[in-house]
């Protein structure tokens, strides 16, 4: 028997070093005139837009066409604003993961990419690995909260973990993923990971990883923050 796999054509918006993850809000200023047009399609039609992160090795290019992650997320688009100089303000929720199958050419008068995706399930298992994600969520929290007392002394007691007590945990994950400073690359891998678990897992090693940094137990300052 074959699956079909659903698929979908979206205007791709790349980017060097935004990653926009499911389940989170992305505030972006759009003053380029490609993606003043394609913000307009946009909100014209499915008011949907694929974010892409540019490979960081092509960041150079950005000026054309460089090539991207294939993996991506579907924003949607909520609130919007058209300035008087044709520039957008607008916001962007996660929807769902993406994988580029192909681009689409360019045709008319179009100036931005567009390409057909493959839609991706955020594999969970609610049975099975809620109860190791609510771990995980935990160990995240705590070595967040380490890492803090060292980056920022002085605000780390402003990080208040209660503050995200009224968010499911599949949706912190991606919340906390979002709001760290991490190298786009770094970012990247937490989206291509096959769902919050292993996403979660992948998350705290990367904190891990800075804290062992931090403390002096491993060479080099390369860091997963700012």
């Amino acid at each position: 028997m074959t699956t079909s796999i659903a698929t979908e054509v979206i205007p791709l918006f790349p980017l060097p070093n935004v990653v926009l993850f499911p389940q989170v809000h992305c505030p972006l200023h759009i003053f380029e005139p490609r993606y003043q047009q394609m913000a307009a399609d946009a909100l014209g039609g499915a008011r949907r837009i694929g974010m892409a992160t540019v490979r960081p090795e092509h960041q150079s290019a950005l000026a054309g066409d460089p090539p991207l992650f294939t993996i991506g997320c579907i924003g949607a688009i909520q609130p919007a604003r058209r300035r008087d100089d044709g520039r957008y303000d607008i916001v962007l929720f996660g929807v769902q993961r993406f994988r580029i199958v192909e681009e689409i050419p360019r045709e008319s008068e179009r100036l931005y990419r567009l390409a057909r995706v493959e839609l991706l399930d955020e594999r969970f298992d609610e049975a099975r690995e809620g109860i190791p994600l609510q771990g995980l969520r935990a160990d995240a929290i705590e070595l967040l909260t380490q890492v803090l007392r060292f980056v920022a002394p002085d605000s780390a007691h402003e990080f208040d973990p209660r503050r995200f007590s009224g968010i499911d945990d599949t949706a912190f994950v991606s919340a906390l993923c979002q709001m760290l400073e991490l190298p786009p690359a770094e970012k990247q891998g937490l989206l291509e990971a096959d769902g919050p678990l292993a996403r979660c897992e992948r998350l705290v090693v990367v904190l891990q990883f800075r804290l062992a940094e931090l403390l002096g137990g491993m060479p080099g300052s390369s860091g997963a923050f700012h």
